[in-house]
């Protein structure tokens, strides 16, 4: 007889079994979980849809929208990229008393997840020939807040010279892009909310771009101050 002594294959084929079973469990709480906290529901839906257009308005303290002009407003995408990012976008010129002017570019899209998200312009414009002199954070000043957005220099074959202010929203919240907007997209998504936004875009034809910002700045003030208390919200996150 053998000095080493046999050992029932029994326990460990149970331990196998429990082993199998906690993993089993484990992945149908994951898929239970992931299911509930994946977004169904549109917060474009539960709000009404957003109808620039018809919103904005085409005249409002000394500005006043340049209608049968060549704008000149950069549209840096592609039409079929615009038509399956986004559910409008209105491109108006604008032009003061003065006789400044300023592009107003808004791309509102109703799906603001990650595969849908919105294009921003330091990537847009340098795919359409523009040279990315700078780009800067900034907080814009307005009555009713300040609006954490950026700045861009960007000049066309050294002779469009376009500054551009910009910010984009999730919901009603001004996110700046990166963690900051996936963590705005995570709170919206355990609610069980698809988030819309929208990328709100101001630029003009100018060489001295801390003229143009403090111009641009003076125009989204001016706007702001002109629409409804709730689409101020949708535009800027502010009340």
């Amino acid at each position: 007889m053998s000095d080493l002594a046999w050992v029932s294959p029994e326990p460990q084929r149970r331990r196998d079994l429990r082993w199998a079973a906690l993993l089993a469990t484990w992945m149908l709480l994951c898929a239970v979980l992931a299911y509930a906290i994946t977004p169904r529901q549109p917060l474009a839906a539960t709000r009404g849809p957003l109808k620039l257009a018809q919103l904005l308005p085409h005249e409002f303290r000394g500005w006043r929208e340049e209608q049968g002009a060549f704008s000149g407003v950069i549209n840096p995408q592609q039409a079929d990229l615009v038509e399956r990012l986004y559910s409008e976008v209105v491109s108006r010129t604008y032009v003061n008393n003065q006789g400044d002017r300023v592009m107003l570019s808004i791309a509102y899209g109703q799906d603001q997840r990650d595969a849908l998200a919105l294009h921003y312009p330091e990537v847009c414009y340098p795919a359409q020939g523009f040279q990315l002199k700078s780009t800067a954070k900034v907080e814009l000043d307005t009555p009713f807040g300040r609006i954490p957005a950026r700045q861009l220099e960007t000049v066309y074959g050294a002779r469009r010279y376009e500054p551009v202010t910009y910010w984009t929203t999730l919901g009603d919240k001004v996110v700046r892009g990166g963690m900051n907007k996936k963590l705005a997209e995570m709170e919206l998504g355990l609610s069980g909310t698809i988030p819309d936004g929208l990328l709100f875009r101001v630029s003009s034809i100018e060489r001295d771009s801390p003229r143009a910002y403090a111009l641009h700045n003076r125009f989204v003030v001016d706007l702001l101050a002109t629409v409804s208390p709730g689409l101020r919200l949708r535009l800027a996150g502010l009340p």
